[in-house]
């Protein structure tokens, strides 16, 4: 009986702290949503990608953006490394997935701190902080669907 406490007693604490870990990010790796549809729409191409599920990123996804698979997987995690593998350490990545609020998001901290590991230096998050649709779709900015997808 005291063993199982101990037992929860340590789940609970491993849990906490993933909860309350603080994030791999600085400010000044966020873009805002609006700053990247401007990027965007003047022709700037960095490096997107979408860490998120992929049933989401074939609804709607930010144009150009990569599929790169859901970073709170092993076989999504491969996915990332396998899409960045012959990118220059030194170049633009810009990072988002945007299935819940990022405070909750099970995607962008693996990755972002993925990338970090594998040394990147210039590692940006895409300012999602509900989802995809509400920062991003339902203020206008440009999306792109997977062929076959109705809108």
């Amino acid at each position: 009986m005291i063993v199982d406490m101990i037992h929860r007693l340590l789940f609970l604490t491993a849990i906490a702290s993933l909860c309350f870990a603080a994030d791999p990010w600085t400010s000044g790796d966020i873009i805002p949503t609006a700053k990247l549809a401007q990027r965007l729409e003047a022709g700037e191409k960095p490096l997107i990608l979408y860490v998120g599920f992929p049933v989401l990123y074939r609804g709607a996804h930010i144009p150009g953006a990569v599929l790169a698979g859901p970073a709170s997987t092993a076989s999504g995690m491969e996915a990332l490394k396998e899409a960045v593998a012959n990118v220059p350490k030194n170049r633009e990545l810009v990072l988002y997935c945007g299935c819940c609020p990022w405070t909750q998001c099970p995607n962008v901290r693996p990755a972002f701190a993925a990338l970090k590991e594998m040394g990147f230096k210039n590692v940006k998050l895409v300012e999602i902080p509900t989802n995809l649709h509400t920062d991003w779709i339902s203020k206008g900015y440009p999306i792109e669907r997977a062929a076959g997808t109705s809108k």
